[in-house]
């Protein structure tokens, strides 16, 4: 099986809505999609469809990535 590297994806804070930086924020403090749905008043498939748009955006091929990218922007636990 090949080895492959997966770039770290990258991204400006200001690239982001209000709402994708939300629900990147809850994604780094490790809630699940129903959790973050719950907490904004949204439906679960409404939180997919952000993170399928932060994917996108990021170049991030799931959800560890995006979470990562979340903790180098600042949005971890405490945030």
């Amino acid at each position: 099986m090949p080895h492959t590297t997966l770039s770290t994806p990258t991204l400006s804070p200001a690239a982001l809505t209000p709402r994708e930086q939300e629900v990147l924020a809850h994604l780094a403090q490790g809630d699940t999609y129903r959790m973050i749905a719950r907490r904004m008043g949204l439906s679960p498939h409404t939180v997919d469809t952000y993170l399928r748009r932060l994917r996108n955006k990021t170049g991030a091929v799931n959800r560890t990535q995006l979470t990562h990218l979340a903790f180098q922007l600042g949005y971890g636990p405490g945030y």
